[in-house]
């Protein structure tokens, strides 16, 4: 759907009109108005063979098209100029999905775009955007009352006049609902700069999708279906139970807590027995059947979440094409679904044989990686102004060695592999408000032990200490945190009774500003990237953003002209008090690009 310039919104939309025609039979197009969009569209991962229908709105008459039922088909090539045309603006709402479905038609989605759902996530990160409630909320629209009961019908002609007015209902509200979330925007900078050009980015990374070998993903389900059959059956030998039913959390809770005695003092909860992941690791040393529960359903989630779903997400090209969500989480980071390949292990061996089945196209291109090195790390430096710990990464040291050093008291090259761990845990700890609970936990040690290395690291960063004692009072005055780009996230419980709820407020306080910056940086290097592989006319193309690293699939002729352009566009993004670096590897696989 396509809707129109800014229009006083009143109590009702109007109706359907008649579909408005030139002398020329061609679309009636007004070339000074800028122009709304908006169309329900399946995810990038389905083959859009058409596009369902389409709707357009013009200085409020209505033009309707539905190909669909063959009413026109090829209806979007007549509105061909409209959506192409660079000069004019199109509003609308969720408009990523509507870019792929055209593109696979071959028309681009071209002007300056304002999408009510980024416009408003970026307003208030964790509230909804579903454009219902923004329409309502914004223009006193009820979009839901504008149909008559009786036209509700899911088939015949009633229910397609019920559909075509609804959606024409909704797009005449996008253009005065993106101009009024628009003009809320204090930092109007954060979308027109970073989130509406990566629209675009992410529509081509979507399109483009990366090759995976089915074979090597089902010869790798395999050997973790039986290394998973091996475990359940130690478990059972363990138990001394053939008939136990390893995944079923209250037989296993039974066999530890009643038949085992593992933990005498252990309680129930809500009447059942724990048996979570930090129950059962704290009991890890009391017998070898906790090793096994755990590996069991390691390899349980890994082959139900990651591997086994992955088939269904393969399109007829051999390609996954992922969906990468830009208005979801409440750090400005990207997510991705259909599959969610974020949540992909990165550094188990499991993870890796992952990696493995992500290959080039083709004997004459590789998989190259580019990532960010520490790169929430180096945030915090910067936004701390800690001297120290700027330093060490000025000067290229081992940051978590160099922390070590400070904290023991030590040379350098007397940080044992131990003292480094745990400094390194400090170091990415205390950026998410670790707690000495938490700490003990990840490094095997007491409690106290704990408390002291997190009291021997402020003593030795006193700016970090600092920092995140000035963060906190901003947060308590302002109940938001901000990015070095002006992206919010708001903290309304900063300073609630409950303590658990204030924990978690002060927690994400600190690390919305470092996790936040970060994923405004790897947006930015994005779009940067994209744009020069583009103007320079290479066929390499960006695939995955995972994390803090970005993936492409790139001609063996370009790889030295695209690994320039990602150092230098990643590492220039912006000046920090300590250089950013980035670390550009590539090979036939994304395993191999490691």
């Amino acid at each position: 759907k396509v809707a129109a310039g800014s229009q006083t919104p009143e109590n009702r939309l109007a109706p359907l009109d008649p579909t408005v025609r030139s002398a020329h039979g061609s679309p009636s197009y007004d070339a000074e108005g800028g122009t709304g969009f908006r169309r329900s569209a399946p995810s990038a991962s389905q083959e859009v063979k058409a596009v369902a229908d389409i709707a357009i709105v013009l200085d409020g008459e209505t033009l309707w098209l539905a190909d669909a039922k063959g009413v026109k088909k090829g209806a979007p090539e007549e509105f061909r100029a409209i959506l192409e045309d660079g000069t004019k603006s199109k509003a609308g709402y969720g408009i990523k999905a509507q870019m792929n479905a055209l593109a696979r038609r071959g028309i681009a989605l071209n002007g300056k775009l304002y999408d009510c759902e980024i416009l408003h996530y970026l307003l208030n990160p964790e509230s909804s955007h579903r454009l219902e409630a923004l329409v309502q909320g914004y223009l006193g629209i009820d979009l839901e009352a504008q149909q008559p009961q009786e036209e509700l019908s899911l088939f015949g002609a009633d229910g397609e006049a019920a559909g075509e007015q609804d959606r024409s209902e909704e797009c005449k509200a996008l253009r005065p609902l993106a101009d009024r979330i628009y003009a809320e925007l204090t930092d109007k900078k954060l979308y027109d700069q970073i989130e509406e050009p990566l629209i675009g980015v992410l529509s081509r990374m979507e399109l483009a999708g990366v090759k995976v070998d089915l074979g090597s993903l089902r010869d790798f389900a395999e050997s973790l279906r039986k290394r998973m059959y091996e475990r359940e059956a130690e478990v059972r030998e363990l138990a001394g139970e053939p008939g136990l039913n390893v995944a079923s959390p209250k037989q296993i809770g039974e066999v530890i807590f009643e038949k085992m005695k593992l933990d005498p003092g252990a309680k129930r909860r809500k009447g059942a027995w724990p048996t979570d992941e930090e129950t059962l690791s704290a009991l890890s040393h009391r017998s070898p059947i906790i090793e096994a529960i755990l590996d069991y359903r390691g390899l349980r989630k890994l082959l139900s979440t990651y591997i086994e779903p992955f088939a269904g997400y393969i399109a007829a090209d051999g390609r996954v094409h992922t969906t990468f969500n830009q208005a979801l989480t409440s750090t400005g980071r990207l997510s991705s679904s259909n599959p969610n390949l974020q949540n992909i292990p990165i550094r188990t061996e499991q993870g890796r044989e992952i990696r493995k089945a992500f290959v080039a196209e083709g004997d004459d291109s590789v998989m190259m990686s580019a990532d960010y090195s520490q790169i929430e790390l180096r945030v915090m430096a910067h936004l701390s102004g800690d001297e120290h710990l700027c330093a060490a990464f000025r000067e290229g040291r081992d940051v978590h060695a160099a922390t070590a050093a400070k904290i023991f008291g030590v040379p350098v090259s007397e940080v044992t592999p131990d003292q480094r761990r745990m400094a390194k845990t400090a170091n990415f700890g205390i950026m998410y408000g670790i707690s000495s609970f938490g700490l003990a936990q990840r490094l095997g040690t007491s409690r106290s032990e704990a408390k002291e290395l997190i009291d021997g690291y402020f003593a030795s960063f006193p700016a970090i200490r600092d920092f995140i004692a000035t963060t906190l009072d901003s947060a308590r005055r302002n109940r938001y945190t901000e990015t070095l780009f002006g992206r919010r996230r708001y903290i309304p419980d900063i300073e609630s009774h409950n303590a658990n709820l204030r924990a978690l407020a002060e927690r994400n306080a600190v690390n919305a500003p470092i996790q936040g910056t970060a994923a405004d940086i790897i947006k930015i290097a994005m779009i940067r990237v994209d744009k020069c592989l583009r103007e320079e006319g290479l066929k390499a193309r960006m695939v995955l953003q995972i994390h803090d690293e970005l993936l492409l699939e790139v001609p063996v002729a370009e790889i030295d002209a695209v690994r320039e352009i990602l150092v230098r566009e990643m590492e220039n993004v912006m000046q920090l008090s300590v250089p950013l670096t980035v670390e550009c590897n590539y090979g036939k696989t994304w395993l191999d690009a490691h």
